[in-house]
C-alpha cells in the first residue's frame, strides 16, 4: 500500500505482454509510474494466485485489464472456451481482488470490444444508440463486461473499453499488409455460404441461432478502427477525467468501408493491383491461415461519441495517417 505521497503513483497491467500492453507500459513508465504486471507468469503476481493480485492491486491508482486469448484463432470447441474463460476469469478474479484491499484503485479500465454491437451496414453504433448482436463473440463481450460491472465497487470508477481493430504493429494490421504486398488487397466479400455453427452463442445465457450468418454486403462492410496511439492517449484521457465510467467506444472517427480500407492498403505497399476475394476464397485462405472469416467480413460502424462528447482530440483521426504509420 502507497502511504509516501511523493511516491510514483502505481499502475496495475493484467495482460501487459501484448502489443497494446507493451506500449502502455512504456508510456506510463516514462511519464513516471510505477507498473506491476499480472499474468500468467507474473512478474508480480499471477493469475489464479488472489492474494498476490490483491498485492499488486492494493494501493495502485490504476488497474488496466488487457488479458485475453487473441481472437486471431479457429473457432474450435477449445477456442470458443478460451475465448470466453480467459476474459471472464481474470476480470473476476480482478474485481475481487479490487473488493477485498484496503486501499481499492480509482480507476478499473477493463478491455472490451466493440464486437457487441451487431453488424452494421444501416448506422453507426454509439453508447447512447446501438443495437446488441448475437452469437458467440458478441456473448464474450456480455459476459466480460457482465463480470467487470458486478457488485458494489465504491471507491473505483470502472470503464469497459470496448475497442475496435487496433492498427499499428500488432498480428491483425500486419496480415492485411501482408495480403496487399501478395496482390490479395481486393475487397473481401460475403455471400451465401453452408451454415456451420462455431459462431454459436456460448455462457450461460447464449444468444442467436446458433447458425453462422452472412450479408450481402458486396465489400460495402464498414471497418471501425484505432491506432494504438490513441488507444493509450484514450486511456490516459480517460484516467484524467472523473466524469467518465461505464462503456466507452475506443473507435476512430473515420471508419471507412471495407473496398477504401483494402485500397488505402494498396496504395502504402505500392501494390498495384489486388485481387478480391470472395467467401468462397475466404473460407479455406482463413482454415489454412487458421483463423476466421469473421475477422474481415462482419461490418463494424462504431464512433467514438463519448470521447468526442469528452473532448478528446485524436492524435491519429484519419485511415491514411494510421495506414502510413503501419508502414
Amino acid at each position: 500500500m502507497t502511504t509516501d505521497p511523493a511516491a510514483p503513483p502505481i499502475a496495475v497491467l493484467a495482460g501487459a505482454s501484448g502489443f497494446i500492453g507493451t506500449a502502455l507500459a512504456d508510456d506510463l513508465a516514462a511519464e513516471g509510474w510505477r507498473i506491476r504486471r499480472i499474468g500468467r507468469d507474473g512478474p508480480d503476481a499471477r493469475w489464479g494466485d488472489p492474494e498476490a493480485i490483491r498485492r499488486a492491486v492494493d494501493g495502485a491508482e490504476l488497474v488496466v485489464n488487457l488479458a485475453g486469448k487473441s481472437v486471431n484463432c479457429r473457432y474450435t470447441d477449445a477456442n470458443r472456451d478460451e475465448l470466453l474463460r480467459s476474459r471472464v476469469e481474470t476480470t473476476r478474479e480482478l474485481r475481487e481482488a479490487i473488493a477485498a484491499v484496503a486501499a481499492p484503485p480509482r480507476l478499473w479500465c477493463n478491455a472490451s470490444t466493440a464486437t457487441i454491437y451487431r453488424d452494421a451496414l444501416d448506422r453507426p453504433m454509439t453508447e447512447s444508440d446501438h443495437e446488441i448482436g448475437a452469437g458467440l463473440s458478441v456473448d464474450i463481450a456480455r459476459n466480460w463486461e457482465r463480470e467487470l460491472f458486478a457488485d458494489e465497487l465504491p471507491v473505483t470508477r470502472r470503464v469497459a473499453m470496448r475497442i475496435t481493430i487496433v492498427l499499428g504493429d500488432g498480428p491483425a494490421p500486419q496480415l492485411l499488409l501482408r495480403l496487399a504486398r501478395f496482390g490479395l488487397g481486393g475487397p473481401q466479400i460475403d455471400h451465401w455460404w453452408p451454415a456451420h455453427r462455431r459462431y454459436r452463442g456460448i455462457g450461460p445465457d447464449p444468444s442467436g441461432s446458433g447458425r453462422s450468418p452472412w450479408h450481402d454486403s458486396r465489400g460495402r462492410q464498414l471497418f471501425s478502427w484505432i491506432h494504438l496511439d490513441d488507444v493509450i492517449g484514450a486511456i490516459k484521457f480517460v484516467r484524467d477525467r472523473d466524469d467518465l465510467a461505464g462503456p466507452i467506444n475506443f473507435a476512430a472517427p473515420d471508419p471507412v468501408g471495407n473496398r477504401e480500407l483494402m485500397r488505402e492498403l494498396r496504395d502504402a505497399v505500392g501494390a498495384p493491383f489486388g485481387l478480391p476475394a470472395p467467401r468462397a476464397v475466404l473460407e479455406p485462405a482463413m482454415w489454412a491461415l487458421r483463423t476466421e472469416p469473421e475477422l474481415v467480413l462482419k461490418s463494424r460502424w462504431v464512433l467514438p461519441e463519448r470521447l468526442l462528447a469528452a473532448g478528446y482530440e485524436f492524435r491519429v483521426p484519419t485511415l491514411r495517417q494510421a495506414v502510413r504509420s503501419m508502414v
